[in-house]
């Protein structure tokens, strides 16, 4: 080891002392101050010697110091402006580090880490966890791991199943691509400062292949928005969302065994994929008479 533990709290608040560092709340800052919970990272994404490992908001390098301890190569995607100098010094001497400045969600991630697979960990900052999430996974990454750290409430929506009271796209979105498993409830004494939520650990074990096979993904997700858009509507009435008439849709539900009375969070994937794939068949076959009168509607006017 290079380095007194930085998730120390004594050591976490010496670094802030020295370099005048208070958490900023712009970027949703809270230093871990718990090797367990570093510890446990690390092991949820089974980090062995060698695996390379995508970091987002390394902050002072708490984390950043677990994954470089058990041999990862590291490469981390800060936005603050303050913090490089900072890892400069926490993580001097580690030479399987490579820090990039920038925004996560502006960072064009697969020039950064190339089509080899890697492994994701990460203390997301809450404020953005959904889009950092949804984006590492539908850009269809050669990710193996996505281990993160996001508020409770969040987790549990993650892993939520079809009836519960959290269920909803982003368990569906997580749950297509992912196999996704609450490994580690975190206190908020974790932290400083204090966050005021309860956070937890979340693995998602990225699929190789989706969790259920669609036709058209468009489709699959325009369908999803659409059903959670207005949840307490039924799915004949909130699937006008996806631009389908009601008679449309009613027949798509009677094309796939369906009652059309029933509401979003009371389907699973499969399900979802059922009604896409016929609403696809029928935008298909739609789209293939307008190509065969030349683009004309029946009227003779151009659609």
């Amino acid at each position: 080891m290079l380095h007194p533990r930085i998730s120390d709290p004594k050591v976490t608040r010496r670094i802030l002392h020295a370099f005048g560092l208070r958490a900023s709340k712009r970027f949703g800052q809270n230093f871990l101050v718990s090797e367990a919970v570093v510890d446990g990272i690390v092991r949820a994404a089974d980090i062995r010697e060698g695996d390379r490992v995508l970091e987002i908001g390394p902050g002072i390098g708490t984390l950043t110091q677990g994954l470089l301890e058990a041999g990862a190569h590291v490469t981390a995607v800060e936005i603050d402006k303050k913090l490089p100098d900072v890892l400069a010094e926490t993580l001097k001497g580690y030479e399987n580090f490579t820090l990039i400045r920038g925004d996560i969600l502006k960072t064009n991630i697969r020039a950064c880490m190339g089509d080899a697979p890697f492994k994701v960990a990460a203390n997301l900052p809450y404020y953005i966890t959904t889009p950092i999430l949804l984006g590492l996974l539908e850009q269809k990454l050669p990710i193996t791991e996505l281990v993160t750290m996001v508020q409770r409430e969040v987790a549990e929506r993650m892993i939520a199943r079809p009836g519960s009271r959290t269920y909803g796209s982003l368990s569906v979105a997580v749950q297509y691509h992912s196999r996704p498993e609450i490994v580690l409830h975190v206190p908020r004494r974790s932290f400083i400062p204090a966050p005021d939520v309860e956070s937890a650990v979340i693995a998602c074990h990225v699929r190789e292949e989706p969790a259920v096979a669609c036709r058209d993904e468009k489709m699959f997700f325009r369908v999803i928005k659409a059903a959670f858009g207005q949840r307490r509507k039924t799915l004949l009435n909130a699937l006008t969302g996806t631009g389908k008439t009601k008679d449309e849709i009613r027949a798509a539900f009677e094309a796939a065994g369906m009652d059309e009375t029933r509401r979003g969070e009371t389907l699973s994937l499969e399900e979802f994929a059922r009604i896409a794939d016929v609403l696809s068949d029928v935008e298909s076959d739609v789209q293939g008479i307008c190509r065969s009168c030349g683009g004309k509607a029946a009227d003779g006017r151009m659609e």
